[in-house]
Formats: structure tokens, C-alpha cells, sequence
């Protein structure tokens, strides 16, 4: 079985410190077999969600579609005056179109969950409305979580991190997504 992991983060400024995160946490889990797909900066640029309104976007139709195909989910944010940024949480309202879906929302998609900030204070806290926003969507959180304290931690333009440490744990998080969906797909 193949499996799907889409990773959705990063900021409007290109090649930024998340998504170079997310861009690790994703390689952890094609290292374990699967097909991932990086939805980052420009991909996220959608309007804000309505409900009210039917008509979606071909960017909005293209996270909508592959989060309904996906087996795990990463998610990275940039920690913004201690929460979740405006573009990933209004990308995750958008997941409200999986409410009818037979697998609704997230249900039963393990969740790997990074939020990286400068300073420790709003690393952590994003992390937590992270896992917060992904219970409510009846994602599993992975037991692993990253809260990545940018004014410490680098990554380079290459994918490399300069804590082997954190590009350790940002890889297992990608593992244990896929590890997840494997066990759950038996």
C-alpha cells in the first residue's frame, strides 16, 4: 500500500523557515514510503473561507482534493504573535467541505503538527492550537510534535537543518504519519 501524506504550511515569504520544516517532516515520511505533497506560501493563497459561499477557487478545489485523498497530514506554522497563522488556519477552515465526505473533516488521518517561531514562548503555544485545531477536526495528532525556535534553530536552502536534533524529530514526525496510516489501512 502506498501511502498519502500532504504537508500544508510555510508562509507568503518564499522558501521560508516552516516550510523548509515542512520540507523535512516530508522527506521523513517519503523516506518511509509514501507519495507527499507540499502545499505551501502561493498554494495557500485562497480567499477567505465562507461557508455561505459554494463556488471554491482551483487552489481552494486542488487542498480540498488532496486532503480528501490523504492517508496523514503535516502541518506547519509559523508561530504569529503566539498562534496559528492567518494563511494555514484559514486553509484548515477549508476542511469543513469534508464534512459530508465519508471520512469527514480528518477522521482517522494521523496529524503531524510543527510550529516554528522566533522564541521558545510562541513556538510552544502554536504548537498546542495546532494540536488543538486537529483534534477538532478529529485528526490523531502523532505523538510527536515540533515547537522549533527559529532564533536558535537555521535551515538552509539546501533542506538542511542546524540542529540534527530538531531535522531528527521534524523526520520522525513524517515517520510516525505514515507508520499511522499503515497500521490503520490493517
Amino acid at each position: 500500500m502506498t501511502v498519502s501524506v500532504v504537508g500544508i504550511g510555510g508562509s507568503l515569504r518564499t522558501d521560508s523557515q516552516s516550510e523548509r520544516a515542512l520540507r523535512i517532516a516530508l522527506a521523513g515520511a517519503a523516506e518511509a514510503g509514501a507519495k507527499t505533497t507540499a502545499l505551501s506560501g502561493a498554494d495557500l493563497v485562497l480567499p477567505f473561507y465562507d461557508p455561505a459561499v459554494p463556488e471554491r477557487s482551483r487552489e481552494a478545489m486542488r487542498l480540498v482534493d488532496e486532503l480528501r485523498e490523504a492517508d496523514g497530514v503535516i502541518l506547519v506554522s509559523p508561530g504569529y504573535h503566539g498562534t496559528v497563522s492567518g494563511l494555514v488556519k484559514n486553509a484548515l477552515d477549508y476542511v469543513e467541505d469534508l464534512r459530508d465526505d465519508t471520512r469527514p473533516y480528518l477522521d482517522g488521518r494521523a496529524v503531524g503538527c510543527i510550529a516554528t517561531a522566533s522564541g521558545w514562548q510562541a513556538s510552544v503555544t502554536t504548537l498546542q492550537a495546532l494540536r488543538s485545531v486537529v483534534h477538532a477536526l478529529r485528526g490523531w495528532p502523532t505523538p510527536l510534535g515540533a515547537a522549533v525556535n527559529s532564533a536558535e534553530v537555521l535551515f538552509d536552502g539546501g533542506g538542511e537543518c542546524s540542529d540534527p536534533q530538531v531535522s531528527t524529530s521534524l523526520r520522525t514526525i513524517g515517520l510516525q504519519v505514515v507508520e499511522f496510516a499503515l497500521a490503520r489501512a490493517t
